[in-house]
């Protein structure tokens, strides 16, 4: 393993830890799963702060993501500009929210921003119809989504107005006990 000063500065690695969950180790373990992704694109000396960004088709092919109905969809959320690729800051942010660590508050957010397909800060009929499609892999009948829909609406929304704000989200997601073992990505 190459020494950690060659990869990161000191300074790199305390900025990752402060914005992270993770420890230095952890943090190096990612940055070479990241690097093991396209060892041809990423540099061994990130002490420059390299401008690489990472192709969705590599990160959505990941063993933690590949299966995942919603990959491409957390990959647009957490990379900057919302195209699915990611930069090395990118891809630890994404590890960080989806670790065991990331306090409810936070994976919260993010599991509402990728549930927010239309990306209007709400999420509505369509976002759900998208949501119960991709779980169920476009097993149910258009009247059972909409069904399915209708019923989390009228759950969850608690200020009556069709669709679900980050509020109602948070309220629901407090009565969802397995959505922090759900929501996370092991390193």
């Amino acid at each position: 393993m190459e020494n950690k000063q060659t990869i990161f500065t000191p300074e790199q690695l305390d900025a990752y830890q402060d914005c992270t969950f993770f420890t230095r180790k952890e943090i190096l373990r990612l940055f070479y799963r990241y690097r093991d992704l396209a060892p041809q694109l990423v540099p061994l000396d990130y002490t420059d702060k390299p401008a690489v960004t990472l192709p969705y088709e590599l990160i959505g092919s990941m063993p933690e993501l590949k299966d995942n109905p919603f990959r491409q969809r957390i990959a647009e959320v957490f990379s900057e500009n919302g195209d699915g690729n990611m930069t090395l800051d990118d891809f630890l942010d994404m590890f960080s929210v989806l670790s065991e660590m990331a306090p409810r508050d936070l994976k919260a957010y993010y599991a509402f921003k990728i549930y927010d397909f239309n990306n209007d800060d709400y999420i509505c009929k369509s976002d759900l119809q998208k949501t119960v499609n991709k779980l169920t892999r476009n097993e149910l009948t258009p009247e059972e989504v909409s069904l399915v829909c209708e019923k989390v609406i009228y759950e969850a929304d608690v200020d009556n107005d069709g669709k679900l704000s980050l509020e109602d989200f948070q309220h629901m997601i407090t009565r969802a006990p397995d959505f922090l073992s759900t929501f996370h990505i092991r390193i």
